[in-house]
């Protein structure tokens, strides 16, 4: 058997090609129902006609309400499909993963998760405060580069400082810095700095200043609608955006729905770190990104290289041990699901 931290991925997942991926790899259609039941109640388009579109739609698959239901549907239908033959020893996730981190963790019930992501979602769509965008600091190598990564935060305390501007570090994701904040400060950093590797700085379509304090408002609407007593003792230890493990019989739940609905929300993600720690205190054999999408899979490796994991110290490091003995199994690869779930590929 075989030891796993399991990563929960987050917005931007759920895009072209995974169209249809609930029809795929979903099992458990009961579940799925009463996620769509609910959706139905609260006025929104059902998953399983979303996931079941003709095409995809920018506009309408990537909005917070659905896109965030949409992810975590996926991801929990995923976590489920993991054989017998890994033993899951943690759980993390980015961003929005946190909320089925919870779910995958047995921090709260896969409904009162939905609940989560579908009220979250939706208030980040009703309110749609500000915009993100990437940047990387590393070459396409993934060569560490500490010196370039301080220089762009020094730019971005700079842009956030000037009168008229809101700019902040969102998302530390590997090698990329995702950076938030209202059009003023972003078009003034995606101004200030070099085209890189043929698409950056790329503004992401959808997306609003999510982990930054422009997101108060959310975090406070999301307070009151969603109740401390959704929350339970965890099954699997936790690592949230700072680091911070949620043990299991040892959590403090006030203390979690408290991060969970204030400082995720309004406060940097830290995912590298949350990577880097998974590692040194669980030393897993297998690090299990759930699906959909296969984009966090650069990230997770991105950030065991920065942590220098295993000897890694780039990218052709990184793809000389995954050859050899497969660290990092993205279940979004038709190749890689089966190293997972213990069945072959769909």
């Amino acid at each position: 058997m075989k030891t796993a931290v399991v990563i929960c991925p987050g917005r931007g997942t759920y895009n072209k090609t995974e169209l249809g991926w609930l029809g795929r790899h979903f099992a458990d259609r009961a579940l799925l129902s009463e996620f769509d039941r609910r959706r139905v109640a609260a006025g929104r388009t059902p998953l399983a006609e979303l996931d079941g579109a003709a095409g995809f739609s920018v506009a309408t698959h990537t909005r917070g309400d659905n896109a965030s239901a949409l992810i975590y549907a996926a991801t929990i239908g995923d976590f489920a499909a993991i054989g017998e033959a890994i033993e899951v020893v943690a759980v993390t996730g980015n961003s929005m993963g946190w909320y089925s981190a919870l779910a995958c963790g047995g921090a709260v019930s896969a409904l009162d998760g939905f609940e989560i992501v579908d009220t979250m979602g939706g208030l980040m769509q009703e309110r749609l405060i500000g915009g993100q965008t990437i940047y990387p600091f590393v070459d396409e190598d993934w060569r560490p580069n500490p010196a370039r990564k301080a220089e762009l935060l020094a730019l971005v305390a700079e842009i956030g400082a000037r009168p008229g501007h809101a700019l902040a570090l969102s998302i530390d994701l590997g090698g990329m810095l995702v950076l938030a904040g209202d059009e003023a400060g972003l078009a003034a950093f995606e101004k200030s700095v070099p085209p890189a590797q043929g698409r950056f700085p790329l503004r992401l379509a959808n997306h609003a200043a999510f982990h930054t304090a422009l997101q108060a408002p959310v975090a406070a609407e999301g307070r009151s609608r969603l109740p401390v007593s959704m929350f339970r003792q965890p099954r699997l230890p936790m690592i949230d955006g700072r680091g911070a493990i949620w043990w299991p019989g040892a959590s403090d739940l006030a203390a979690l729905w408290r991060y969970t609905f204030d400082h995720q929300v309004t406060e940097t993600y830290d995912f590298t770190r949350a990577i880097a720690i998974a590692a040194r205190e669980f030393a897993p054999d297998l690090f299990v990104v759930t699906g959909p999408g296969t984009t966090l899979g650069g990230a997770v490796a991105q950030s065991l290289i920065l942590a220098d994991w295993a000897g890694m110290g780039d990218k052709a490091g990184f793809q000389t041990r995954q050859a050899a003995d497969p660290i990092l199994v993205s279940m979004g690869l038709a190749e890689q699901r089966p190293l997972a779930t213990g069945r072959p590929a769909a």
